[in-house]
């Protein structure tokens, strides 16, 4: 069972910058998606930043396009979401989720979440 482990995260001050980041236990070779999900207290999920096995990205939340980056690195099986002119309404605990539908078996695994919180 593949594993997702987050890190990074914290607190930091409004237009500031945090990268969270999120490690396989293994190499993923077969096609996939990582997605970096949150949620804040009280809300829906949000965020749906995403890359894919060929390095492409897609941000379906237009707040966060500009200031947030995916990128991966696949020699040491991990995917990082650059935050920054961060803003108090990004306070939220922030999780990866693999989708690998041709893995076998199939993957759909969520880390464990990690806070960033956005405050003066």
């Amino acid at each position: 069972q593949v594993q997702l482990v987050g890190s990074g995260g914290g607190l930091v001050q409004p237009g500031g910058s945090l990268n969270v980041s999120c490690a396989t236990s293994e190499r993923i070779t077969a096609l996939y998606t990582m997605n970096w999900v949150r949620q804040a207290p009280g809300a829906q999920r949000d965020l749906g930043a995403r890359i894919d096995s060929f390095g492409r990205t897609n941000y379906s939340l237009d707040s966060v396009k500009g200031r947030f980056a995916i990128s991966k690195d696949d020699a040491k099986n991990s995917v990082t979401l650059q935050m920054s002119a961060l803003e108090v309404e990004d306070t939220a605990v922030y999780h990866c989720r693999l989708v690998c539908p041709g893995c076998y078996p199939s993957l759909d695994a969520w880390g464990q979440g990690t806070q960033v919180t956005v405050s003066s």
